[in-house]
């Protein structure tokens, strides 16, 4: 039998919440069947406090509301690692809001970690060895085993002991205010509301001729209704590979299906006329009504100048990130080095106005970045 409790009643959750309350530190991770259903939910809460873990079951509760105010009080530390993705689920599916984030992951690149997962890092510090059979596991089967639930469990029992370690080691290394600003940042991330066509969200369709376009969106409306009826995701019926490579050459036969690059002889005969028909319906798409891929940034038109101050603030954070010994990325991303290129900030004032530019930036690469463009 496990040794941690699975709260399945909404009494059973109040009760928690009061204890939480009187708690200053909280460890949280979750689990969610993303590979497995074609609408991913959260599956599976995990909550270390004090000494204790306790393991959340929300598809048998009617809310999580009695974890709201807690989660949302920035006076209770909440640790996660690696919150991105725990984040966008919570406010997602409870309306959850983190408010007194702490997220290892974060300070491990600040701390200058090459290895930053969870398990390097707690069997780098600790000897402690994750299992991580159940890491693709459907946790939305019911019931669920002991083994599966001590292995969620171990994701948070040990995240105190290693924020205590991550929080010296930045306070060493004078960078404790540069996480606890990303902290706030990574407090507002959401997922994107859906709308408008499927294939805004598919990588590579800003590249394609309208008719192809056309016939993505058709391949794709196709793909989520299969995918809804076999309640699996998307990639689980066909690949985008395989729908980029049709979409391209916009077979209008099964022949032609079977010399499609990628498109495996089973796709091809388990369905085959299903794409093809959708190939079909693009095709007709009368010429004026067919999509357009919008412009979401501004396409600047090639400058030299921006091209070599671009490079040469590559090149100065190259050296930068050597000496502080960190990750090139997370000193300072491509995209920021490239709005900076192209502001060509002269003054510190000017530099502020930057607005992707954090302020830990600012203050500890303003005046190298200033140099650089002058």
């Amino acid at each position: 039998m496990t040794a941690y409790p699975l709260l399945t009643r909404d009494d059973q959750v109040a009760a928690l919440a009061e204890k939480l309350a009187q708690t200053d530190v909280i460890a949280v991770d979750l689990e969610a069947d993303s590979m497995h259903s074609y609408k991913e939910k959260v599956c599976l809460l995990q909550i270390t406090y004090g000494d204790e873990t306790c393991l959340i079951d929300p598809l048998g509760l009617s809310s999580l509301d009695p974890l709201k105010p807690i989660l949302a009080d920035p006076s209770i530390r909440k640790i996660f690692h690696a919150a991105d993705y725990d984040l966008r689920c919570l406010h997602r599916d409870f309306d959850i809001e983190i408010h007194g984030l702490f997220d290892t992951l974060i300070c491990a690149q600040f701390c200058g970690e090459e290895k930053i997962g969870l398990a390097d890092l707690l069997g780098k510090y600790f000897d402690v060895k994750l299992d991580k059979r159940y890491q693709r596991a459907d946790w939305s089967k019911r019931p669920l085993s002991d083994e599966m639930l001590d292995y969620a469990a171990e994701d948070t029992r040990h995240l105190f002991r290693l924020a205590d370690l991550l929080t010296a080691r930045l306070e060493e290394l004078g960078r404790r205010e540069w996480a606890d600003e990303e902290f706030g940042v990574q407090e507002k991330v959401r997922f994107a509301v859906n709308g408008g066509p499927l294939f805004l969200k598919f990588k590579g369709a800003g590249k394609l001729e309208r008719r192809q376009l056309g016939t993505l969106e058709q391949l794709l409306r196709w793909r989520e209704t299969e995918a809804e009826r076999r309640d699996c995701p998307p990639f689980k019926v066909i690949g985008n590979r395989e729908l980029l490579a049709m979409a391209l050459a916009a077979p209008t036969t099964l022949q032609g299906l079977k010399q499609t690059e990628g498109l495996s002889p089973r796709h091809v005969d388990r369905l085959g006329k299903k794409l093809l028909a959708a190939i079909q319906q693009g095709e007709a798409i009368p010429a004026e009504e067919l999509p357009t891929f919008p412009r979401q940034t501004p396409r600047f038109q090639r400058d030299p100048k921006v091209d070599a101050r671009f490079e040469t603030l590559k090149k100065w954070r190259k050296g930068a990130a050597s000496r502080l010994q960190l990750d090139p990325g997370v000193l300072i991303n491509n995209a920021l080095l490239e709005e900076l290129a192209r502001a060509h900030p002269q003054s510190p004032e000017e530099l502020t106005k930057v607005a992707s530019l954090k302020n830990w930036q600012h203050r500890e690469l303003g005046e190298a970045i200033l140099v650089q463009l002058r």
